[in-house]
């Protein structure tokens, strides 16, 4: 019986894991787990799975969740998340908090000895270096779950990795990758957050129709699997049936690839090496008989290119540009800023930054801090 902790338990990875453990009940039990402030989901995740403790990040939200569950656990705030990180009796932690607020977990997790399936995007753009040093230190197994980097794990399974020609990252394209110059002044929140193939977050969301998701996933696997910059490419391919692949320095290309649904990548992080049969059904050739592929657009979608930079110039500019990106989405969701002004104002504020060495968490959450702050004034 394998026991996990998931951060994130109400957001779409954190509902899909618990998707998987229910089906996987006899083999995978969750000892503890951690959200943000939706506490009318946690209580009825608490309810089913029985979890030795519960974080909540929202002290205020943890309060009521406590009267409404007195028989639990409940710890509140960054302690809470740390703890449900590093929870005695969990040997795998699912760390599927979005934004850098899941960096310290993540972290707390692999520093207590933890093996991690890693579907927070924001700890190794932010802290790559640090990140993989310390799983390094650990001994410890850092497990992809994005449904792209879970692909590029499963196709290097067995392989030399040093005859790796290239990573191939696919990418939907988003909402917008047909818009015209003129369409692209005139996106509207609600677009955005209509993404064709995928149901995410908000977030995440708009990060697919800029394709700064895309980039953030560049970034992934390049601390990921420790391959140069220039060998990570991406590709669009709209039906998102290919998840990613890997070229060899024969010519071969292995690919992944299903329905697009992320069930499929988070099981075989929670029972890898092993394979269990799965909840999706065989998959329907009729109905996907026709794969697209095309180069991005890097003048329309000038995220993609920012993330390939951060990466060339390196230091704190990754971390930087993440922790602004997300402060512009937000203001872009709030309606302050229109859909370009997210790239156009990400490119001014990284011109502007001076890039420095990150040795620890305080300069990760120092420079993120810095970033957030300059960038709601932009």
């Amino acid at each position: 019986m394998k026991k996990i902790a998931l951060l994130g338990s109400t957001g779409s990875i954190g509902q899909s894991t618990l998707q998987v453990a229910r089906h996987l009940q006899d083999s995978v039990r969750v000892v503890a787990l951690a959200a943000h402030s939706n506490i009318d989901l946690l209580e009825q995740q608490a309810r089913e799975f029985l979890p030795d403790l519960i974080a909540v990040y929202d002290t205020q939200k943890a309060s009521e969740l406590k009267k409404r569950l007195p028989g639990f656990k409940i710890v509140p705030g960054k302690e809470g998340l740390n703890a449900v990180a590093a929870h005695p009796e969990a040997e795998q932690v699912v760390s599927a908090i979005s934004g850098t607020i899941g960096l310290c977990p993540t972290i707390a997790a692999i520093e207590a000895g933890k093996h991690v399936a890693l579907a927070n995007k924001e700890a190794l753009v932010s802290g790559g270096a640090l990140v993989m040093s310390l799983v390094k230190e650990k001994g410890v197994q850092l497990l992809p779950v994005d449904s792209e980097h879970s692909a590029i794990f499963q196709c290097l399974n067995g392989e030399d990795l040093t005859a790796i020609r290239r990573l191939i990252l696919t990418a939907s394209g988003g909402p917008f990758r047909l818009y015209s110059a003129d369409q692209l002044a005139k996106i509207t929140v609600e677009q955005a957050l209509n993404h064709p193939n995928w149901k995410m977050g908000s977030k995440i969301t708009i990060d697919c129709s800029t394709l700064m998701n895309k980039g953030l996933e560049v970034i992934e696997a390049y601390w990921l699997f420790n391959i140069p910059l220039n060998q990570i490419e991406v590709i669009i391919h709209p039906q998102s049936i290919i998840h990613s692949m890997v070229e060899f320095v024969d010519g071969s290309i292995i690919a992944q690839m299903g329905e697009p649904n992320m069930i499929v990548p988070i099981q075989y992080a929670l029972t890898y090496p092993k394979r269990s049969p799965g909840m999706m059904q065989p998959f329907n050739f009729e109905k996907f008989c026709k794969l697209d592929f095309t180069p991005p657009n890097t003048q329309h979608f000038k995220c993609l290119s920012l993330a390939y930079e951060s990466i060339k110039q390196g230091g704190s500019l990754a971390c930087y540009m993440n922790a602004a990106n997300e402060t512009l989405v937000n203001r872009f969701l709030q309606r302050e800023i229109g859909w370009q002004d997210i790239a156009l104002k990400l490119e001014q504020l990284m011109l502007n930054h001076r890039s420095q060495h990150v040795n620890s968490l305080d300069d990760i959450l120092e420079i993120d801090r810095e970033a957030r702050q300059i960038a709601s004034d932009a």
